[in-house]
């Protein structure tokens, strides 16, 4: 029997979408994804390893919907493996009403079509998790793309990017920023793989105003942030200063906040927020977000908490574009 995190809460819910795709179970939806020869569970934990049962199942049912559906294009199969996600949404949970599910699906379609140009992971630190989702769309994105994606991480800390690149393969790009020209120099580029890790750049910034100059420096198109780690300090004033400068100049940028949610209990950005309360971290995506999800960029039980699925809002991206490739694919064999 299929059991996962928040079974009793969420199974309603799925059995409508089930229903409404005339599958009987999910066990026969699995059936569907495996006979196409996409291994949904492997994908998933491949992108984050921790991430729990409710995620497997919830990519399982969204790239049943997909095959259901007919679909032989990655993005459109992004937005259908949104269905899914958005079915494993607690009822009346922020991730519900905020339709975070499909948001994610959206955001992969985006990233999968052509008129995107460059992603960027823009947060307070440099990530592991940021690191997870970049190398699962690094690694699967540009098998569909014509025009290859290009992945940026963008976050506070020299060290801490350079650290990243090395562990992850990256390319390390070392800047300088000259505050009296606002000018950014490129000091140097490294890459630390031959493969596609190689082809993700990875930036570490002092500051918001040389964070903002990177972005520019790569002509963001799309960035999600983080939710947690310096956010009143670097990723929510560097995606809203872009998006000042970016509507100034006529260039089209999509800002996703991640995470949020109800007040974040213990944590220093939101003392004394109460369950009613969006709390600093959430106020602060709302400035500059076209879309805003909910929970962690990295951890999966937050996210969980805010009634989507366990797995952090960075990886989820790479593991919904990685799908929606192996959809593509699956079509073309």
């Amino acid at each position: 029997m299929v059991n996962f995190e928040g079974y009793e809460r969420r199974i309603d819910t799925i059995n409508k979408c089930l229903a409404e795709y005339g599958f009987k179970s999910l066990e026969e939806v699995k059936e569907l994804c495996t006979s196409n020869g996409v291994d949904v569970d492997s994908i998933v934990r491949g992108v984050q390893p921790i991430a729990f049962e409710n995620a497997v199942w919830a990519y399982t049912l969204g790239c049943g919907i997909a095959f259901k559906k007919g679909l032989k294009n990655a993005a459109e199969a992004a937005e259908a493996i949104g269905l899914g996600l958005q079915a494993f949404c607690i009822p009346g949970s922020v991730a519900d009403s905020r339709k975070v599910g499909i948001g994610h699906g959206n955001l992969a379609a985006m990233l999968l079509r052509e008129e995107t140009k460059c992603f960027a992971f823009l947060a307070g630190h440099e990530s592991f998790a940021a690191a997870e989702g970049a190398i699962g769309i690094a690694k699967t994105a540009n098998k569909v793309r014509k025009e290859p994606l290009q992945v940026i991480l963008n976050g506070l800390g020299k060290d801490a990017a350079f650290i990243i690149s090395r562990i992850n393969g990256f390319t390390y790009v070392e800047t300088d920023y000259d505050f009296s020209t606002d000018t950014l120099n490129i000091v140097r580029s490294k890459a630390y793989s031959d493969g596609e890790k190689a082809k993700v750049k990875c930036y570490g910034a002092n500051d918001v105003l040389e964070g903002v100059a990177i972005m520019k420096e790569e002509r963001v198109d799309v960035s999600i942030t983080g939710n947690s780690t310096n956010p009143t300090r670097f990723q929510h004033l560097v995606a809203g200063t872009y998006k000042k400068w970016a509507t100034e100049n006529g260039k089209k940028y999509f800002s996703v906040a991640s995470g949020g949610g109800t007040g974040r209990t213990l944590h220093p950005d939101n003392v004394a927020a109460g369950p009613a309360s969006y709390g600093l971290t959430d106020s602060m995506g709302r400035m500059h977000g076209d879309a805003q999800f909910a929970g962690s960029s990295s951890v999966p039980a937050h996210v969980e908490m805010m009634g989507l699925i366990g797995m952090g809002n960075n990886p989820m991206v790479g593991a919904t574009v990685a799908i929606a490739v192996a959809v593509e694919e699956a079509a073309k064999a």
